[in-house]
């Protein structure tokens, strides 16, 4: 069995002769947060399905918390899926002591971490408000506490930050880093890039059911070219000659500013070469700024046309 909390082994799912998961293979690490991203219909959902063994492989293997089947081991993991869904007419702390009295907390104590968490997310108010009553984000927040109530070391959140406002998706974000300090494994998936981007020690990105990427995001960015972010009202074919700049594309401006551009660089190249470039050209530049790629850029340049993808099987085609 390995030391890492995850491992997937050429990992496959057909159904019929559609294959929504093509032999992926990738691991997770103790105590970090680790993204799965990609576009809908990827596989994102399915392999956490399978990684939690709601559904078998066709072929491959999966590793969890030591086991080669989530069942034995599935007290130490808290999950929330794509899916939500609460019981209507429980009330909220009930909900959350239900969850985690099914992962073998103690009654009482069950409840007494229910009221807990509920207070300290804002929602004491609401613990015996019935969950019909509750706003969605509310009952999102109740979800996620249900999922996490019984302190699992392993959590599985798909698409958490999906129909949260943004104070509630900062709120979500916290928790997440607050979780990873206690030493919690973090899986997500998500195709909201942002969250990713300030939030993963990792990330894979999945496309068609194929793993394009596995790593982190410093990785991700020494495999593009670095890029000038510049202004100007001048000509820029002063700067297209410079040695060293592969391209410059135009980006929209607001009225009344000067044209905008991304120059993109050759690897190696001193951003410095393209200002003296500028300078001696009598440019007259209201901004010059040296960026890297975002992890949105990364995620386009990788997907590309990958993201046409067929949708995943729902959940009763899946069973």
């Amino acid at each position: 069995m390995s030391a890492k909390p995850l491992v997937l082994e050429n990992v496959v799912k057909r159904f019929g002769e559609f294959s929504a998961v093509d032999d992926l293979s990738f691991s997770v690490n103790k105590g970090e947060i680790f993204g799965f991203l990609g576009p809908n219909g990827a596989g994102k959902t399915t392999t956490l399905r399978m990684i939690l063994d709601i559904i078998a492989p066709t072929s491959g293997r999966i590793d969890i918390l030591g086991s080669l089947s989530a069942i034995p081991v599935r007290h130490r993991i808290g999950y929330l899926p794509e899916e939500r869904g609460l019981y209507r007419k429980m009330r909220a702390a009930d909900t959350i002591a239900y969850f985690a009295s099914l992962r073998g907390v103690p009654g009482k104590i069950a409840r007494a971490r229910a009221e807990a968490l509920l207070k300290r997310f804002g929602l004491g108010e609401f613990a015996r408000t019935k969950n019909e009553s509750l706003s969605k984000g509310m009952a999102q927040k109740v979800q996620l506490l249900a999922t996490i109530a019984h302190e699992p070391e392993f959590l599985i959140l798909d698409e958490p930050f999906t129909g949260l406002d943004p104070i509630n998706q900062s709120t979500l974000e916290a928790l997440i880093a607050e979780l990873k300090s206690q030493g919690r494994t973090i899986i997500f998936s998500t195709h909201t890039m942002q969250h990713a981007e300030r939030l993963c020690d990792r990330f894979l990105i999945l496309a068609k059911g194929k793993k394009r990427f596995e790593g982190t995001l410093e990785k991700a960015r020494a495999s593009f070219p670095p890029r000038l972010i510049i202004r100007t009202r001048d000509s820029v074919d002063p700067i297209s000659r410079a040695p060293g700049v592969l391209r410059i594309e135009a980006t929209p401006a607001r009225e009344g500013e000067d044209a905008s551009y991304v120059v993109e660089l050759a690897r190696g190249v001193d951003p410095n070469t393209v200002l003296r470039a500028a300078f001696d050209a009598g440019m007259h530049l209201s901004r010059f700024e040296h960026t890297n790629a975002s992890l949105h850029d990364i995620f386009v340049a990788i997907v590309g046309g990958a993201g046409e993808t067929s949708p995943e099987p729902s959940r009763e085609e899946a069973a």
